[in-house]
């Protein structure tokens, strides 16, 4: 067996164990069963997902067995912890809908085929919904001191605040998350869960109700939450989250993202996240010290990170859109990859008759971008060889433009200089 705790214990990963003198050895005896949970409260997992999954991962190539919930019973409910205010609860069709799409991108990052250490996935609506209201209260509820719940931080904290309070619905979410490890605990083996800090309270719940219903010692494992060096979330834009969908949040944007994590988080997103030793980490520590204008370690961390959530053509093609937007010749695009692309260009539309009989004078497309003030300064420019279309320099200051110029489906860049792009789209 590899040493799974010295592993984590290296990468910052263990915040709270409920046996700190003796999870080592014990995970060292065997093959564990452990498993983490994931709410299905959008169609997609988030960064915040990914630390959990990263998690189980890890435990599954040290040997261990991983099992992934996706929480179609838990998720009508919402899980309180961390929350200010009760969560908006979702139909069950949007619960099933999300439930499919989540289960993908699990498949991409876990191994359900390596023998007896196979991940499983399991969605705990299914065995919850065989529960009558009156059965979950008395073989469940009964084993359920309040006071332990009250006693919870998730929940003290928000019975203190004035304005919010807690529903019996959210009340009720521990008792749930609770009985999916007494029933993974009883059908499946499994001994240990994980999840973020703030999970903390349900972990133990679950612990405390295994003991009491099964008589069995079940452990708990927390890692640390995910944020940047000022104390904000990581994995957050002011766009919103960074999904691992490639349609919330495509590869190009998610590579971008990690390419421009801080100096400050690279260290520790690459412990995280990536597969990295703790070698060629402190390598990149030192070269980052050294020579950080280089940006080896964002460089990295993207890559990886890139690589394991979208494949090897995710990558490709997230690296294929850096370099356009740094300057490489341009081919065929689609619309929306342009788009991702230049989200941030100014663009502009015109009547796609504009390309049509001669077509569009160069000198005319640069003024009408913007980014040149007048035709006798895009003809400065282009003398100055300063202007690019599609990213290839233009010489001829007579030069119309056409249909073929376009490299996407109403597309085509203009560039001035080394930054400066605008899009024109004929429509």
């Amino acid at each position: 067996m590899q040493d799974i705790f010295a592993e984590l214990s290296w990468r910052g990963l263990i915040h709270q164990t409920t046996d700190d003198a003796n999870l080592q050895a014990w995970l060292m005896a065997q093959s564990r069963t452990v498993y983490a949970g994931f709410d299905p409260t959008a169609d997609s997992l988030h960064v915040g997902h990914l630390l959990p999954l990263s998690m189980l991962r890890r435990f599954q190539r040290a040997g261990h067995k991983p099992i992934a919930i996706v929480g179609g019973a838990t998720g009508m409910i919402g899980d309180p912890s961390g929350k200010s205010k009760e969560r908006n609860l979702l139909t069950r069709e949007q619960l099933i809908a999300n439930v499919e799409s989540i289960e993908v991108q699990m498949r991409g990052v876990l191994d359900f085929e390596c023998g007896q250490t196979s991940a499983v996935l399991v969605n705990n609506f299914d065995w919850m919904q065989n529960f009558s209201y009156l059965d979950f209260l008395r073989d469940v509820g009964k084993n359920f001191p309040v006071n332990v719940m009250l006693a919870k931080d998730s929940v003290k904290g928000r019975l203190e605040k004035t304005d919010a309070g807690m529903s019996y619905t959210e009340f009720s979410y521990m008792l749930l998350q609770a009985y999916d490890f007494v029933h993974l605990s009883k059908h499946h083996g499994c001994e240990l869960q994980i999840g973020g800090s703030d999970q903390w309270g349900n972990i133990t719940a679950g612990i405390d109700l295994a003991r009491r219903m099964l008589s069995v010692q079940l452990y708990g494992l927390t890692c640390p939450l995910l944020t940047k060096s000022d104390g904000t979330k990581m994995g957050k834009t002011e766009a919103g989250a960074i999904w691992l969908s490639p349609e919330r949040t495509s590869p190009y944007r998610f590579y971008q993202y990690w390419i421009n994590v801080g100096d400050d988080d690279v260290s520790n997103c690459l412990r995280v996240f990536t597969d990295l030793n703790q070698d060629d980490v402190e390598s990149l520590d030192k070269s980052r010290a050294e020579e950080p204008h280089k940006r080896e370690s964002q460089r990295r961390l993207a890559e990886e990170l890139t690589k394991l959530v979208h494949g090897d053509s995710g990558l490709q093609r997230a690296q294929r859109a850096t370099q356009i937007f740094f300057g490489q010749e341009i081919d065929q695009l689609s619309d929306a990859e342009l788009g991702e692309i230049f989200e941030d260009v100014p663009s502009k539309e015109l009547p796609r008759d504009r390309l049509s009989g001669d077509g569009l004078g160069i000198l005319d497309a640069f003024h009408e971008s913007g980014l040149a003030s007048s035709k006798g300064d895009a003809r400065r420019a282009v003398q100055e060889k300063g202007t690019y279309l599609n990213n290839a320099r233009v010489e001829d200051i007579g030069r119309n433009l056409t249909v073929d110029d376009l490299i996407s489906e109403t597309s085509l860049v203009l560039r001035r200089g080394k930054k400066k792009y605008a899009i024109l789209r004929f429509v």
